[in-house]
């Protein structure tokens, strides 16, 4: 295993393994792709640690059924091995009856918030993936200043990922890694849409 050299080492009283067990705040931005995919590749790797995952998916329609869902959810069932909850907008935080109502995203999306605040206070997962999370920031849908001052305020030693376009600055610098992916070439500008396997 390679081993990375720091540039340089805070004056903050930890150990080198104190630091290297601290919590994670990343943030996957940018028009390319690849975004979610590493994110998820991200949660496998939690998974195998023993870290218990909890996926919230925001924009992504719950009919949906991406490949990453299923294999996570498969492995969430392996006995002895970490738990898996996987949550989708309209369908995993649904708790609010809106029989013949339109739908109102807005109010869906800040439900989402609302569960991810309490899994993050009682210390539910190890692991979380806010899967497209930067555009209920984006759209006001969820106050930025909250979700900032949550995430560097949240107990014990839970890593988040988000993902998503246009990420909020505040939500940035608030992170301990930012990753922006770059499109330089993509099967949709050749007219071809996504596939099986690839996209899902």
């Amino acid at each position: 295993m390679p081993q990375g050299q720091v540039t340089t080492v805070p004056d903050d009283g930890l150990t080198t393994r104190q630091r290297r067990r601290q919590a994670l705040l990343a943030v996957h931005t940018g028009h390319g792709k690849g975004k979610s995919t590493a994110a998820f590749g991200m949660a496998l790797r939690a998974w195998n640690a023993g870290w218990s995952i909890g996926v919230f998916q925001f924009v992504k329609s719950e009919k949906w059924r991406v490949g990453e869902e299923a294999a996570l959810k498969a492995l969430g069932r392996v006995p002895g091995g970490a738990s898996v909850a996987w949550h989708k907008m309209g369908e995993g935080w649904s708790w609010i009856q809106r029989a013949g109502a339109e739908r109102d995203h807005a109010a869906e999306a800040a439900e989402g918030w609302a569960q991810i605040k309490r899994d993050l206070a009682a210390e539910t997962h190890s692991f979380y993936v806010l899967d497209e999370f930067t555009y209920p920031m984006k759209w006001g849908w969820v106050d930025v200043a909250d979700v900032v001052e949550t995430l560097r305020e949240r107990p014990g030693t839970q890593h988040v990922v988000i993902t998503g376009r246009d990420a909020h600055p505040d939500l940035l610098a608030a992170a301990d890694l930012v990753t922006e992916m770059t499109k330089v070439k993509h099967p949709m500008d050749a007219g071809r849409k996504g596939q099986r396997g690839i996209e899902w």
